[in-house]
């Protein structure tokens, strides 16, 4: 098989795209992108795998799906592309960010930075269609994506998992959570942050973590402006 992820991710994903279920997904995809409006474009599906490599992993923030509307997604949980509006659960990420950290917020949602750092902004579903949330559910995409979180886990350097709301909770079941550290609480969509979301401080607690780790902090300081997507 073509290598189309261009670090060390290849070879530990290629034996799932070896299997059955993924060429199924194969070829619903290429029926769905022939046939509607898919997010994100081609290109960017493996965006989060591309810019955070394996070895290089030290935090995982787990997302849904992609946004749903135009221009928004990028191939990164939470994240959008410059020039978009900033989506209201990465509005109250800003919020709790500057709570916890004093870092005020950006006018813009673009994550690369955080990415470039070692933040696998991974979404557990990489596609979706216009306008409907979570179409792509079940097709599986999970299965590729709870495979990457499983092998995250067993890797011989402890990795800190951010799981934000019910469906990012549920991965606990994936990870060894003697080795790794779990910083778990509401979701910051606007429909849940009041309730467990604000006042959580996962940035400093992810940077503690990583200090006792050993590891290099991170900077969640994101540049003031964005000119272009690259």
């Amino acid at each position: 098989m073509k290598q189309f992820i261009a670090n060390d991710w290849w070879p530990v994903l290629e034996p799932e795209f070896e299997k059955p279920y993924y060429q199924e997904l194969r070829r619903f995809l290429v029926t769905e992108y022939n046939q509607h409006q898919v997010y994100p474009a081609m290109q960017h599906i493996f965006q989060a795998f591309e810019w955070t490599p394996f070895s290089k992993t030290k935090v995982v923030i787990l997302g849904q799906d992609p946004y749903h509307e135009p221009q928004q997604a990028i191939g990164l949980s939470f994240a959008v592309a410059p020039g978009v509006s900033i989506p209201p659960s990465l509005r109250n990420i800003y919020l709790e960010l500057e709570h916890d950290l004093g870092i005020k917020p950006v006018q813009h949602g673009y994550l690369k930075s955080w990415a470039e750092q070692g933040v696998l902004l991974l979404n557990s579903v990489l596609t979706v269609r216009q306008g409907q949330a979570y179409s792509h559910r079940n097709h599986g995409w999970e299965a590729l994506t709870d495979y990457a979180i499983a092998k995250l886990s067993q890797r011989a350097e402890p990795v800190v998992f951010i799981l934000w709301g019910r469906a990012a909770r549920a991965k606990i079941k994936l990870i060894d959570t003697k080795t790794n550290v779990v910083i778990q609480s509401a979701h910051p969509s606007p429909l849940s942050a009041n309730r467990g979301f604000f006042g959580s401080r996962p940035f400093s607690k992810t940077n503690a973590a990583l200090t006792a780790m050993g590891e290099t902090p991170i900077n969640w300081q994101l540049p003031a402006t964005i000119t272009k997507q690259s």
